[in-house]
């Protein structure tokens, strides 16, 4: 049944379903990176919350007007219109009052939910909708979704993901450097504006698959763990569009094959699972890679120490230099050095003695930036400088047996 639905074997509405899903999940991630880079991932959660009474309101409002409540497109024309009064709502707050951004955000998020909740509760007592099902603009739900509901996501996702993609490179100029930006001509508060449309755009289109409680995992998590693979903006684009969709895709056909599992929480599962992935195992900045530099690190710290002690004829009494030294040939296990050890002791004794004369020196100031006691002085000075700091120290001393 799961290999039928990630094979797009369910028919042809769960199979719109999916790619509707993943679609939303590439233009979230897109998207979202802008809102990563810029420090600004709680406004997402502000537009999210701020749906909730423009659902509620244009339920009522299309009952009123003896329309079918349940019209998918009304209930998100009226999402994305209290979502952008919300949005207006914590740019006043934050530009024209002395609130910061994160409490504009709090109080909007806060209030516009409370009216989203109270709006739920009237609905309930109508006589046309006992809520009408729509609890799963909360958390999100697929089940029972019509041909034409998929068709709309599926169709708005594309939309939304091709105009994230027009809008890229201004995007990723205002969101890395809006200095830059402003000093090149660009009008850094237009492209805000356009980031905060997009992402309002996401959030509408999510709002049934996803939730609005839960659309906010799915602008972050995607950008969060692209960061783990990539130092390049770009890279962290096109990354973050990729798991974005891949997490909707493998989330959605989850819950078409076991339809007990609603489908917001699901996708948000898949990827935080490939954010726990990264997070250990990316190549550079993930926690096993982490681990592995502090031990290669660890292991060259003892190994020069303990060749300095070898040079200077002092015992080793740390089990780990020791144990080192053995593995590289260059002790006997009673800690006296072999052939290739006294070589190597005496080389790193020269060294030491080198840079210490280099930090004395003004003239090597640049170069006695680079100690660390492990860099090798031959990757910071040229030979002729180093004959030179030569000739002002005696040959170095030969090392016990």
């Amino acid at each position: 049944m799961i290999v039928d639905a990630l094979s797009l074997q369910l028919g042809y509405n769960a199979t719109l379903v999916t790619l509707g899903a993943m679609l939303l999940g590439m233009a979230a991630g897109v998207g979202g990176t802008f809102l990563f880079l810029r420090k600004r991932a709680l406004v997402s959660d502000a537009i999210s919350h701020a749906t909730l009474p423009g659902v509620a309101m244009a339920f009522m409002l299309m009952v009123a007007f003896g329309g079918d409540g349940r019209n998918l497109v009304g209930l998100l024309a009226g999402a994305a219109a209290s979502a952008a009064i919300g949005l207006l709502c914590v740019s006043w707050l934050s530009t024209r009052t002395r609130l910061a951004e994160d409490a504009a955000i709090g109080a909007v998020l806060s209030v516009f939910f409370g009216m989203g909740i109270v709006g739920l509760t009237v609905i309930q007592t109508m006589k046309s909708g006992q809520q009408a099902g729509l609890e799963g603009f909360l958390l999100g739900s697929t089940a029972g979704m019509l041909r034409s509901d998929a068709l709309i996501i599926a169709v708005s996702a594309a939309l939304t993901l091709a105009l994230v993609m027009l809008l890229r490179r201004p995007l990723t100029l205002a969101s890395f450097d809006p200095e830059y930006a402003t000093a090149s001509g660009q009008n850094v508060a237009r492209t805000d504006l356009a980031m905060m449309g997009i992402v309002l755009a996401v959030t509408v289109v999510g709002l049934k698959i996803v939730g609005l409680i839960l659309i906010v995992a799915l602008l972050i998590i995607p950008p969060v763990t692209a960061r783990f693979w990539t130092e390049r903006t770009d890279h962290v684009v096109l990354i973050s569009g990729f798991l974005g969709g891949v997490s909707a895709y493998i989330g959605a056909a989850l819950s078409a094959a076991l339809p007990d599992l609603p489908t917001g929480p699901i996708i948000v599962l898949v990827g935080f699972a490939i954010f726990l992935v990264s997070l250990l195992l990316a190549p550079q900045r993930g926690v096993l890679a982490a681990v592995l530099r502090h031990r290669k690190f660890q292991r060259r710290v003892h190994l020069r120490q303990g060749l300095l002690a070898l040079a200077q004829g002092q015992p080793i009494y740390e089990n780990l230099t020791l144990r080192l030294l053995r593995r590289a040939g260059w002790a006997l296990p009673d800690g006296v050095p072999t052939e290739e050890g006294r070589g190597r002791a005496g080389k790193a004794l020269l060294d030491e003695m080198r840079w210490q004369l280099i930090r004395r020196d003004p003239s090597f100031e640049a170069a006695a930036a680079h100690y660390d006691g492990l860099t090798p002085i031959e990757r910071v000075l040229t030979p002729d400088q180093i004959a030179e700091i030569d000739s002002r120290i005696p040959a170095p001393q030969g090392v016990g047996a």
